[in-house]
């Protein structure tokens, strides 16, 4: 009874911590963001292979990178329901997921940058890559099934 009731308790954990998911708001309203998805999204995602980049952490940290100029901290996260199952439309070859990002620190210059933003992040399941915006991309490799 103990060891059941210990597998129960650590399948529970397993599934809470698979599917977390944080709750941001928005002018149009509120929206859930998780930081994993089946795919693995973290890394450095380039133009071009330079600058400007999008550094995605694990944990959902990470840097944002504008065209001319400089990386700036932010924080970030895969839309996804209440339950933080992520939400995606699914292509013939690929799928299309939003990615919201919120800077965390503040240009001078400008006052309503610190909001939430939308961006598309795609996957490309026959080219294994992933992309930001359409032009900040990586690749990946399909997870090795066991």
């Amino acid at each position: 009874m103990k060891s059941r009731n210990l597998l129960l308790v650590t399948l529970l954990l397993f599934v809470s911590n698979s599917f977390t998911q944080t709750k941001i708001e928005d002018k149009d309203g509120i929206h859930y963001i998780t930081n994993t998805i089946d795919y693995p999204i973290t890394g450095t995602y380039t133009f071009q292979g330079a600058e400007p980049v999008v550094e995605l952490n694990a944990g959902g940290s990470g840097f944002y990178q504008l065209h001319e100029q400089p990386k700036r901290a932010m924080i970030w996260g895969m839309e996804c329901d209440e339950a933080g199952l992520p939400k995606f439309n699914k292509g013939f070859d690929s799928a299309a997921y939003t990615l919201w990002y919120q800077y965390t620190t503040k240009l001078e210059s400008d006052d309503d940058d610190m909001n939430w933003i939308a961006v598309e992040f795609t996957i490309h399941f026959n080219t294994l890559k992933m992309f930001i915006q359409g032009e900040r991309s990586k690749d990946y490799t399909e997870p090795v099934e066991k």
